[in-house]
């Protein structure tokens, strides 16, 4: 009975002894200052924590540890894989993010490798976080260059600014551009004036001013006249400011009229060559003398800034052949040339260019004519004599009838005609007419004088003739 008792009273010291611990335990817990819920990782749970919240506290630990993302926003990512089937992004969070093929806005043809390779830091939209262990997100690199590009179209458009962009078709009634979405740009909107050909523009890399935008329907309409009309206005400003009446400038005809040529003598600054500036001599057409797209030296008679005209002159780059008229031409020497024009006085004749002399009418023949058209014509080329030089008047005095050789000099007339004026001289020395048979008395008898008058007559109607 005794060893029986004594193994009881061992059994109850012990039970006593636990209790007592686990008394001392929650009072010890109980008088302990608070402290955060979350043990620190790496480090075991504390006492009187479980397994489960200690694992739920180092998993709330490791989500504060990345920044949270949310479906729509725009993050920076480090391109860390490239396949064919999709590019792996890290954004820092706990897992890398994934853009699928689709979404990487890739052109007909392009594969990934050809917008996007390793380390790349470029833009992406997340557009979901799955709820799950691992936090799978994907991406779209297309959605967020459009979101970047409509936000800087609408900047731009709102500050009135250029930007830059590749033309990449044409369609009708315009051009397509790409400024990171699809543009337009209208036909009158491509240059300041008319173009026939838009397709030399494809493929060009050109500067737009935006006029409308449209992000609810994607479209984007664009201007290049817009910039061409502020440039041009910024180089006339400059041009006006810089020209001097005098001085020489190289310029490109650009359209030619009736009465002259339009010449860009610099960023589209153009001035009118009239066509009596062309050349000394007369020009009948300004396509005689220039073409579109000629290169040539002009000089600026006029510059009007108030109503933004320019005045040219082409022969005043060329000495003036006046000036030494009296070296290539004398009086009395025999000259060629062509006539140039005929008028009721007489027909001018071209001797060199800007030098002409006039023929008159009495000098054409050696004959009288009645209209000077009757002996030449424009085009005639002629051998002629200058009997007058004026160097003062610029003037030349020519005569066809003196450069005749002396044997055509005579009138064309036949030998009838000629023997018809001679009778008729003949008849007309008087007679010595008698009145009957009485005194034999005649006319010049009963009229003194006669004889003196009619010969004086009969020379004065013989050089009428002549």
């Amino acid at each position: 009975m005794t060893d029986v008792r004594d193994e009881l009273e061992k059994e109850a010291e012990v039970t006593t002894a636990g209790e007592s611990q686990d008394v001392v335990q929650e009072s010890q817990i109980a008088e302990a200052p608070a402290e955060a819920d979350v043990a620190p990782t790496g480090e075991p749970p504390a006492e009187g924590v479980s397994d489960e919240d200690a694992g739920d506290t180092a998993s709330g630990q490791y989500d504060e540890a990345f920044p949270a993302l949310e479906a729509g926003s725009i993050v920076k990512g480090r391109v860390i894989l490239v396949s064919e089937d999709e590019v792996m992004v890290d954004v820092g969070y706990k897992s890398e993010g994934r853009i699928p093929l689709a979404e990487l806005g890739l052109r007909s043809g392009q594969k990934p490798s050809d917008v996007v390779n390793v380390d790349d830091e470029i833009d992406v939209m997340v557009l979901q976080v799955e709820e799950d262990a691992e936090g799978s997100v994907v991406l779209s690199r297309r959605r967020a260059l459009s979101r970047v590009v409509w936000e800087k179209l609408e900047a731009a458009k709102e500050a009135d600014e250029s930007i830059e962009a590749t033309v990449t078709g044409r369609i009708k009634g315009g051009l397509l551009v790409d400024v990171g979405v699809r543009g337009f740009v209208p036909a009158s909107h491509v240059s300041r004036g008319y173009v026939e050909d838009l397709e030399k523009y494809v493929g060009q890399t050109l500067l737009f001013k935006i006029i409308e935008i449209d992000k609810q329907r994607n479209n984007v309409v664009l201007s290049h006249k817009l910039v061409l009309e502020e440039e041009y206005a910024r180089a006339k400003e400059a041009t006006f400011a810089d020209l001097t009446e005098g001085t020489i400038v190289q310029g490109t005809v650009r359209r030619i009229t009736d009465f002259g040529a339009f010449v860009d003598i610099g960023s589209g600054v153009e001035g009118l060559l009239h066509v009596s500036e062309m050349a000394w001599s007369r020009v009948k057409h300004p396509s005689d003398v220039v073409n579109e797209g000629d290169v040539i030296d002009v000089m600026v008679l006029k510059v009007d800034r108030e109503n933004e005209r320019i005045s040219l002159s082409l022969k005043e780059t060329t000495p003036d052949p006046w000036e030494t008229v009296g070296q290539k031409f004398v009086v009395g020497e025999i000259v060629e040339g062509e006539v140039t024009r005929v008028v009721d006085f007489g027909a001018f004749v071209k001797l060199a260019d800007g030098i002409e002399g006039l023929v008159h009418i009495s000098q054409l023949a050696d004959y009288r004519v009645n209209a000077a058209g009757d002996v030449v014509s424009p085009g005639d080329v002629v051998t002629a004599k200058i009997v007058s030089l004026d160097e003062r008047a610029r003037r030349i005095g020519l005569s066809i009838r003196e450069a005749l050789p002396k044997t055509e000099r005579e009138p064309k007339e036949n030998k009838e005609t000629k023997a018809a004026k001679g009778s008729r001289g003949k008849a007309r020395e008087p007679e010595q007419t008698t009145f009957g048979d009485a005194g034999q008395e005649t006319i010049g008898d009963r009229f003194p004088g006669l004889s003196a008058y009619i010969e004086e007559n009969q020379d004065d109607d013989e050089q009428d003739e002549q």
